[in-house]
């Protein structure tokens, strides 16, 4: 729950001063869009699974972005896979460095389990709220950035770890 305070403080902190600072930046020719596509893994439940999804930032200004995140591992939870959808507030303090905060939701697909004792019980497919924190830096290849990520995410009281290589076009 702290964690949950905290990056939802952060965000509203970054909703408020982000006009201003846009305004004041607001003279750059900086690209604006940058979609881009993920590939990786996501450690949860001390297991790994591949991941991959695709994002984009509108970047306000020098130092700030908004964006969408969706992705999804489809071997997660017993094979019933888990999707991601988040918005998230991103801040670029230095060089090609961005530090996101970002709130959604995880759907689980639905799956049965064995107990271990010959019963099985059945898991239905449910949403829960995430929050994410997440960090890359992107290096530049010709037109192309490759991004290094490392994310983690808060659901309930468990968290997911994920990393990975975001390659993204700016525009």
């Amino acid at each position: 729950m702290k964690y949950k305070m905290f990056f939802a403080a952060a965000i509203l902190t970054s909703l408020v001063t982000t006009p201003a600072i846009a305004a004041s930046d607001s003279g750059h020719s900086a690209p604006k869009h940058i979609p881009g596509v993920f590939v990786g893994f996501t450690h949860a439940n001390s297991e790994s699974e591949f991941s991959y999804g695709i994002e984009y930032e509108y970047k306000f200004s020098k130092m700030w972005g908004g964006g969408l995140v969706y992705e999804k591992t489809d071997d997660a939870h017993h094979g019933a896979g888990v999707d991601i959808a988040l918005a998230a507030i991103y801040l670029h303090p230095w060089k090609e460095l961005r530090l996101g905060v970002g709130i959604g939701k995880e759907t689980v697909g639905s799956y049965d389990e064995d107990d271990g004792h010959g019963h099985i019980h059945h898991h239905a497919s449910h949403k829960e709220d995430v929050t994410r924190a997440s960090i890359s830096y992107d290096f530049h290849v010709g037109q192309f950035g490759v991004a290094p990520t490392l994310a983690v995410d808060f659901v309930g009281s468990q968290t997911a770890t994920i990393f990975g290589i975001a390659v993204v076009k700016a525009f």
